[in-house]
């Protein structure tokens, strides 16, 4: 049953074939978000919310890859306007490791830091982009 305060639960159909919600074995509903802490390849699927009055959320279909470098992104919606503000970090070694940051598949630049703001986002930055930090690897697209 639903104990999202909101009335939201979120909802997932995984590799595995298995329709579950959080709290279900996975996950710790807290509120109307979903704390998950651990996640393998087992957990890719398609993840969405659903209201006690059975409305659907859009679906986000999630790859969940085993390697070393992970781009940590935003998780909400972002309107446009709004500054963005992408992190590149392995999952071993401290963070703020120089990154390459690419926009599908082109270079755009690297940073220092491993952090990239792109300013005032608008409909031009949407894309498919990925990380690479020399001598850890890349990640996921």
């Amino acid at each position: 049953e639903d104990d999202g305060s909101a009335g939201w639960t979120l909802r997932r159909n995984t590799s595995k074939q298995q329709r579950t919600q959080c709290g279900d074995g996975w996950g710790k509903p807290a509120g109307s978000s979903c704390n998950i802490s651990y996640i393998d390849p087992l957990e890719s699927g398609v993840y969405w919310c659903e209201s006690n009055q059975s409305t659907i959320s859009n679906m986000v279909n999630l790859t969940v890859t085993g390697g070393s470098v992970i781009l940590q992104s935003p998780v909400l919606p972002v309107m446009e306007g709004d500054d963005v503000t992408l992190l590149c970090k392995t999952k071993t070694t401290p963070s703020n490791l120089t990154a390459a940051f690419y926009k599908d598949g082109s270079l755009i630049r690297e940073e220092p830091t491993g952090h990239m703001t792109i300013q005032h986002v608008s409909r031009s930055d949407e894309g498919l982009y990925k990380c690479d930090i020399s001598g850890h690897g890349e990640s996921p697209s």
